[in-house]
């Protein structure tokens, strides 16, 4: 019987049945472990200063929780990469539709959460429970919507207009450039764009930009829209940061941290400074950091990778960035070696992702960029983000179960 069920498989079922990329999933596995380790250390004096509910001065309290999102997320992980990532070609559409609705619910009064703020946050159940960001969910939307569109362009063929009249003769020379091809990925990433930069979130309205270039650029898309729509980007984010107060703000304590009017706003940058630089070459030793010790404020999410630096020194961080690279690195490999185009343009938008993540944080943190408020992957406190960010990964297992196996000469 056993052997009858397996010659009924149909190939695509038998080609989702191949073997996960081990080295992969090691460094997502070793990444998450430290990360979890360190959370620990950054969280546990702040917790247990923390008297208001739901905290309750329990030391154990972010540990706790970020574990069982984080076994949470291993078993959501684990169940993605059993799926035939062909499923999340019809999935993309829909994934986006949700994500867009959500976006526009952080915009109405009794269902927002304001931060510090800013709307950028919702409950799991819109009115109680942990929250979230909906930018997480809609920048792998927009990645999985751009990839399973893309992924034909190649078979598509080109529209053409009556040249009897000026306007079809237009249409034809737009159509000829691939501006028309543009229209409908530029009205979805500009719908999701506006959403996102007026809640106002400019790390997650970057994060998203740069992972749909990245499918477009992988796509075949040419370059020379990109160096025309970059610098029109560009304007737009600058003019929309100088003219928001909440963005101001920040750029003015970025480009003068240690100045008069960055005195209290820029607390927690220079606390970061005194982190990184009291660790030293080899650290002051796992769980003994000083600036954790209500210096560094929330020392448990942005801010987490000044903690790890004073703690485990520069060899520690570069350890850290090293298995990053090579988790970066690594997925860029299974990109290439897809099955499909599908799969790769899928693999290269994730990874863009979490490449940009890791270095806006780091950035933020070394003062490269101005503070954008975002996590750092696998170590930030933040449950629906972890969950979020191992599903992700979760997407690039099930696509490297489908990798050819090299051929034996």
């Amino acid at each position: 019987m056993a052997r009858k069920a397996k010659r009924d498989l149909t190939m695509e079922e038998q080609l989702a049945r191949g073997p996960l990329d081990l080295p992969f999933l090691m460094l997502v596995l070793m990444l998450l472990g430290i990360g979890l380790i360190m959370l620990f250390s950054a969280s546990y004096y702040t917790a247990l200063r923390d008297s208001k509910p739901p905290v309750s001065n329990n030391p154990y309290f972010y540990i706790t929780r970020q574990a069982m999102y984080a076994a949470g997320g291993l078993a959501g992980m684990y169940i993605i990469s059993k799926i035939n990532y062909q499923r999340f070609r019809w999935m993309a559409p829909l994934l986006l539709g949700v994500s867009i609705v959500l976006l526009v619910l952080c915009y109405i009064p009794g269902i927002q959460v304001r931060i510090n703020g800013v709307c950028r946050w919702l409950k799991v159940f819109l009115v109680v429970g942990p929250t979230f960001q909906p930018s997480e969910i809609a920048k792998v939307a927009v990645v999985l919507f751009f990839a399973a569109r893309l992924c034909k362009r190649d078979t598509e063929k080109q529209l053409r207009f009556t040249r009897r009249t000026s306007t079809g003769r237009m249409l034809n020379w737009l159509e000829k450039v691939g501006f028309l091809e543009l229209v409908p990925y530029g009205a979805v990433l500009l719908l999701v764009l506006a959403l996102v930069v007026f809640e106002p979130h400019m790390s997650g309205t970057i994060l998203i930009m740069l992972g749909a270039a990245s499918v477009l650029l992988v796509s075949g898309i040419s370059l020379k829209w990109f160096f025309g729509s970059g610098a029109i980007v560009g304007l737009a984010l600058w003019f929309i940061a100088t003219q928001t107060p909440y963005l101001t703000r920040k750029l003015n304590i970025w480009r003068d941290p240690w100045g008069a009017e960055a005195q209290s706003d820029g607390y927690q940058f220079r606390q970061g400074i005194y982190s990184i630089a009291s660790g030293g070459l080899l650290g002051r030793g796992l769980g003994q950091s000083n600036q954790k010790f209500g210096f560094v404020p929330e020392p448990e999410n942005d801010m987490i990778f000044s903690i790890v630096v004073e703690e485990l020194g520069l060899v520690g961080a570069f350890a850290i960035l090293l298995l990053f690279s090579l988790l970066i690195l690594r997925g860029y490999w299974l990109a290439i070696h897809a099955r499909d185009k599908f799969g790769m343009l899928t693999i290269v938008g994730i990874i863009t992702l979490l490449a940009t993540q890791v270095f806006l944080n780091i950035g933020v943190i070394t003062g490269i960029i101005p503070n954008t408020g975002i996590s750092l992957p696998f170590f930030s406190y933040g449950g629906t983000a972890l969950m979020i960010q191992l599903a992700e990964m979760g997407i690039v297992l099930s696509i490297s179960r489908q990798i050819p196996a090299p051929r034996k000469d």
